[in-house]
């Protein structure tokens, strides 16, 4: 028997190519690389338009090969539930879809290969990270509107201090603004204000000579 390499890839379901990386990676071990190509479209072709990874592993000797197949995130299985494009940017405030709970219950049998309670949770987690609820029906027209007024409203409050920063820190109308050489000026007469005045040296009195004694 000789050694097993593995290889890893992730490839989309249905969809793989002997093109990098699965191709130039696979040749060097000497596989039939177009029927592994095949093998792995016809495990992967319920995961189609997902990223599934794949791992290859080859025997050196024999050049025989086995597929293990993995599963995309749930957060992948949701958005393919539902035909999302992406999840909420504001999860809490703006929902984006809901599941029944027998579309919960599907999504953990395929990532877990079972629907327990603690499974189905996960998957209830994963959508209220992503603005998806369980069982609250869909999203209407009148819940988007609210949702889009409330993160204007809430976007235009966050951004009010900010002008009015800029708006102090601008120079007032009609006055032109300073160039580079008028503020180097500037700032070199306001440092010469700033300095201490030195104190005044005092002259030594003047000695008398002395009188001489007559």
């Amino acid at each position: 028997m000789g050694e097993k390499v593995q290889v890893k890839v992730l490839v989309e379901g249905g969809k793989a190519t002997p093109a990098p990386p699965l191709g130039p990676t696979l040749a060097p071990l000497k596989v039939n690389v177009g029927k592994v190509v095949a093998d792995i479209n016809q495990k992967t072709k319920e995961m189609a338009g997902m990223q599934v990874p794949v791992t290859v592993t080859v025997d050196t000797a024999t050049k025989e090969y086995t597929l293990a197949v993995g599963t995309p995130p749930v957060s992948a299985l949701i958005k393919k539930e539902l035909r999302l494009e992406k999840g909420s940017e504001a999860t809490g405030i703006k929902r984006v879809g809901d599941l029944t709970v027998e579309q919960v219950k599907k999504i953990a049998k395929i990532k877990f290969g079972h629907e327990s309670e603690g499974f189905v949770r996960q998957v209830t987690g994963t959508g209220r990270s992503m603005g998806v609820s369980v069982g609250k029906g869909a999203v209407t027209e009148e819940e988007r509107r609210q949702a889009e007024e409330f993160l204007k409203a809430k976007a235009a409050a966050e951004a009010a201090p900010a002008a009015v920063a800029a708006e102090g820190a601008a120079p007032a109308e009609g006055a032109a603004a300073e160039t580079p050489a008028e503020q180097k000026e500037a700032k070199g007469k306001e440092s010469k204000t700033k300095e201490a005045p030195k104190a005044e040296e005092k002259k030594p009195a003047d000695k008398k000579a002395p009188e001489k004694k007559k």
